[in-house]
């Protein structure tokens, strides 16, 4: 019967296959590399690696740390990671129990999805939201349901929260600070989600990626510290962005221990390990760069973030300043004289080849319809990239 039911089906893809397309933020650096132009679309963060992390790394090679480590990572990471988490969130975390180590934030997302949804489930997520949490979702048919933060401001709605809710749900991603809006949630907004996830005994599951990368009086506080929080919180971040150092792929969960089995079996099963020399090289970082490196990331791209808004004002756009994260969504709404095109993505070609300039489609992080007047642009670049980019855009009205 099942060798029946096998050649009726065929050859062919899955259900979901057809409907999988590129990213909007890949296809543009493909096209940004194309052409020779400054590629303001990936989050690619190729500033300076921390020579403390780049040593340590080589080092670990020529020591032999070249094989499978534990699937959980090495003890050394995991025990930084721990020690860095109660110190900057005054969170006490198990390095043995409950911190696991990932195939970036982005192998912590999908394990952590595999381990505690099934078909079916609703999760929600917030509009303007990261595209990869979407798809993700959607890939092991679980259902993301977008809440809509107010534009431009991108406040939170409770009520908007708690309509969206149905028997289904099973958790609510929180982003902060997020991608791609640079919003970093309030003390208050993230204690009225943990009473809603309380009250409806959902999970959260917060991805702090840019959690170092915070501007003028915004703090960044992790849901996990919050009272009642500790044990439905998932935290999924990692230290690609922090030390640019996105091609590693080392990323981490800290979860209650009642979770972290299922989610390191996922892990395992998908990745087995995080690049063994590259755990030496970021546990390294951890432990070595204090206060004063996360200080100093941030006033630096904070001056990055002044430049690129000053630019895109001059070109013409209207940025939504962000107050975390290192990107800007900014409006198109006055420059529909000068970038050709029906959408969003449609336009954001036309501005790389008047400019040389890949931004990404606001559309890539909204539903269907949203998001065709806004164009995204990441300013972790190093500062020579970041003028020349700055200087290309504002010749867009010359």
């Amino acid at each position: 019967m099942v060798g029946a039911e096998a050649k009726t089906r065929g050859l062919g893809l899955s259900a979901l296959a057809p409907r999988a397309v590129q990213s909007e933020i890949r296809a543009m650096s493909v096209e940004s590399d194309r052409v020779g132009g400054v590629n303001l679309a990936q989050g690619v963060c190729d500033t300076e690696v921390p020579s403390v992390v780049a040593e340590a790394a080589i080092a670990a090679i020529h020591e032999g740390h070249n094989i499978y480590t534990r699937q959980d990572g090495i003890a050394r990471l995991r025990r930084a990671i721990a020690e860095k988490t109660e110190r900057m969130q005054g969170l006490v975390v198990d390095p043995e129990r409950e911190v696991l180590v990932t195939s970036g934030a982005t192998g912590a997302f999908h394990a952590v999805a595999m381990a505690l949804f099934d078909p079916g489930d609703e999760v929600l997520l917030f509009e303007p939201f990261y595209g990869y949490h979407v798809g993700t979702l959607r890939s092991m048919r679980v259902v993301p349901v977008a809440v809509e933060l107010e534009m431009g401001t991108w406040a939170l709605d409770l009520d908007r929260v708690r309509s969206a809710i149905s028997p289904k749900t099973r958790a609510i991603v929180v982003n902060t600070p997020s991608n791609p809006a640079g919003k970093v949630f309030t003390r208050a907004e993230l204690e009225g989600l943990a009473e809603i996830a309380k009250e409806h005994d959902l999970f959260v599951l917060t991805d702090e990626i840019y959690e170092h990368f915070i501007y003028g009086d915004a703090k960044h506080i992790s849901m996990a510290a919050l009272d009642g929080m500790r044990e439905r919180t998932i935290i999924m971040s990692g230290y690609s962005k922090t030390f640019s150092v996105t091609g590693w792929r080392i990323g981490y969960v800290i979860a209650d221990a009642k979770w972290t089995p299922a989610i390191g079996y996922f892990s395992d099963l998908l990745y087995v390990c995080a690049p063994a020399p590259f755990q030496h090289g970021v546990a390294a970082g951890i432990e070595t760069l204090g206060k004063t490196f996360y200080a100093g990331l941030a006033m630096d791209h904070e001056v990055k973030r002044e430049m690129l808004v000053s630019a895109l004002r001059d070109a013409g756009f209207v940025p939504h300043v962000p107050d975390g994260a290192y990107y800007i969504l900014a409006s198109m709404e006055k420059l529909d004289n000068l970038l050709e095109g029906e959408n969003a993505a449609e336009k954001a070609r036309s501005l790389l080849k008047k400019t040389g300039v890949a931004a990404v489609a606001g559309s890539a992080f909204f539903r269907a319809g949203k998001g065709e007047d806004l164009l995204r642009f990441c300013f972790a670049k190093k500062d020579e990239d970041l003028e020349d980019a700055c200087r290309r855009l504002r010749g867009l009205r010359r």
